[in-house]
């Protein structure tokens, strides 16, 4: 008993070491691994195998003094940002902050948001006025005005866009026929957008786009 006591620092054990005295100091030791210092491997290891003949109250001195040593001198902590900027979804997908980018997604992935644009560009070209989702309506207005603005040029290659891009063709032979005449002065803003009721069911926001 003596000897152990002479081998240790003296050092006051806190409240918190003094009410988890005897509480499994092999445990801990082992919990703490690859991360403790080989000193404080070593004290746990000496301290639980003279647990036997020793009070709680030595070895609790014991575990507060190593630790402190332990924390005080070799304990290491490496910090970095990542986990906040970075993230994995189910899938295995890294997810990051969308910093800078403007691209509306929409909910969908690329080929079917394209799909989408593509559809509602081409009913409210046939029918002058439709009703959707608000930010539906503002990511297809810039391909509306892409579309009136090739018609507005005239030329086969402009044409051939359009045919790529509209999915009924006779719409492209009439946008080309129509537009000289109806916005030949106007140099944009070809659609306007009126917010109306919210949808009943999600509560999501709906708006009219219709051409000017």
């Amino acid at each position: 008993m003596e000897s152990l006591r002479a081998a240790l620092p003296a050092l006051r054990p806190s409240a918190s070491a003094a009410i988890g005295a005897g509480l499994r100091p092999r445990k801990q030791a082992v919990r703490l691994g690859a991360s403790a210092s080989p000193f404080l491997r070593s004290s746990f290891v000496s301290t639980s195998s003279a647990s036997s003949s020793a009070s709680p109250a030595s070895i609790s001195s014991a575990f507060s003094a190593s630790l402190a040593f332990s924390y005080t001198s070799s304990f290491s902590v490496e910090s970095s940002f990542e986990h906040r900027l970075f993230g994995i979804d189910v899938r295995g997908r890294i997810l990051a902050m969308r910093h800078g980018k403007r691209i509306p997604r929409l909910g969908r992935p690329a080929d079917q948001r394209k799909a989408l644009l593509r559809g509602l560009t081409t009913q409210l070209l046939k029918h002058g006025r439709i009703k959707t989702t608000k930010p539906r309506a503002k990511a297809m207005r810039k391909w509306v005005d892409k579309m009136i603005t090739l018609a507005k040029d005239g030329s086969l290659h402009k044409r051939r866009q359009a045919l790529g891009y509209i999915y009924e063709k006779h719409i492209v032979h009439a946008l080309f026929a129509e537009v000289p005449d109806r916005y030949g002065e106007r140099p944009g803003g070809y659609t306007r957008i009126i917010p109306t009721f919210p949808r009943r069911g999600d509560n999501a926001p709906m708006a009219y786009i219709e051409l000017v």
